[in-house]
């Protein structure tokens, strides 16, 4: 009886053994399906840019100052806005104060959209920049090569980029010339401006420095006349979609409907009552203004723009260079941003005002990132941004 079942036992153990060795790879393979399934999902999230911050226990002290700070502006200044700051590409502190619909009584809040105003131009001078690196234009090319009536001779894109052009104020000839009842979009200005019987150069090209809304909308425009895309398609396929500034666009007033969370400017009416501004006949131009976006979309711009996602090194370097004069004086002025070096640090920045929004993005030698928008006419972005500065120089430390 012993000898069988010893043999039955055997038997068993092979029978078993070979069931495993043939159910083997069927597991290994699902391994291999789950290992790929696990690598895709990482890749995934690999691309996703998420926002990294420090620790609180590194933020605390910095994060409770510039929280009085808020609660202090709202309430002294009427700001109505938001405060992020970031450094080495981490996020410091991010927090917003007051107000978005003052009929509605509904608080801002991280997805409350700011028109950027002039911070917009540093957009305009990449998508530039971009057609340079693919060799759709040149630099030293003239605005007539790409519209041949326009009636201001000798005007290249680096004079645009740097306001070194001499033309003149778009605003005005729209305001006492445009008859029509809506307002000119970036194609019907363009053509505008060749009938003009007012508009004239304020000096020639490349004499002096003098800041250029109308600089800014024909860059816009040429983008348009180059690439067969609205500024606004350019812009949203080349930085906005590759960033993932979820919570950006290009609004023209009058043909874009108003989307989710984008705010409208106020002004203070008898120091209570917040009054809502209302889009003019320059607001359906872009290029100079009208970008629009949170804060958190800002620094995943500036951290793209800064990290070679979207232009090269070299083009970054003329962004953040000062212009010169055709007499090779220097002008505070790269391509889309300021650049003030009157102290020892190289401040590179950016302010904007319009239709109460106020805005302003500046960068330091340090890697340290202010970014501040408000949409209640505040009027000291310059001074705030100064106060920030000294705030996280003084309570943080990376």
């Amino acid at each position: 009886m012993k000898s069988p079942l010893k043999y039955l036992i055997l038997l068993f153990i092979v029978v078993l053994s070979s069931f495993i060795l043939t159910s083997k790879p069927d597991k290994l393979e699902h391994s291999k399906k789950s290992t790929a399934i696990k690598k895709d999902s990482i890749t995934v999230k690999d691309t996703v840019i998420s926002i990294r911050t420090y620790a609180d226990s590194k933020t605390k002290s910095v994060k409770k100052k510039l929280d009085s700070l808020l609660k202090r502006i709202n309430k002294r200044h009427d700001f109505h806005g938001s405060i992020l700051v970031a450094q080495k590409g981490k996020v410091v502190y991010q927090n917003h104060v007051g107000t978005a619909d003052f009929r509605k009584k509904k608080s801002l809040n991280k997805e409350s959209v700011y028109q950027l105003a002039s911070v917009s131009k540093q957009f305009t001078a990449a998508s530039i920049l971009m057609l340079v690196e693919r060799n759709l234009l040149k630099l030293t090319d003239t605005v007539t090569k790409y519209y041949p009536n326009f009636p201001f001779k000798n005007i290249t894109i680096k004079h645009l980029l740097n306001h070194t052009s001499g033309l003149p104020k778009y605003f005005w000839v729209a305001e006492h010339e445009w008859k029509e009842n809506h307002p000119p979009n970036n194609k019907e200005m363009m053509r505008f401006i060749e009938t003009s019987s007012t508009a004239a150069m304020f000096f020639s090209p490349g004499r002096r420095f003098d800041y250029s809304n109308t600089g800014y909308f024909v860059l816009a425009s040429i983008v348009e006349n180059i690439s067969k895309k609205s500024f606004s398609d350019f812009v949203q396929a080349n930085i906005f979609t590759p960033l993932q500034m979820n919570n950006s666009f290009v609004y023209s007033y009058k043909n874009n409907p108003i989307k989710e969370n984008q705010l409208s400017g106020y002004r203070l009416y008898r120091g209570w009552r917040h009054l809502k501004i209302g889009g003019t006949v320059n607001d359906a131009v872009v290029g100079d203004k009208n970008i629009y976006a949170t804060n958190e979309d800002l620094f995943k711009w500036i951290h793209g723009l800064n990290t070679g996602k979207i232009i090269s090194k070299s083009s970054l370097e003329q962004m953040y260079t000062k212009g010169e004069t055709k007499y090779g004086r220097k002008v505070p002025y790269g391509f889309g941003f300021r650049i003030d070096t009157k102290t020892d640090e190289k401040v590179i920045y950016h302010f904007g005002k319009w239709n109460g929004f106020s805005t302003g993005i500046s960068q330091y030698e340090d890697d340290l990132v202010i970014i501040i928008l408000e949409h209640t006419s505040y009027r000291a972005m310059g001074t705030l941004t100064k106060k920030v500065k000294r705030i996280v120089k003084n309570k943080f430390d990376v």
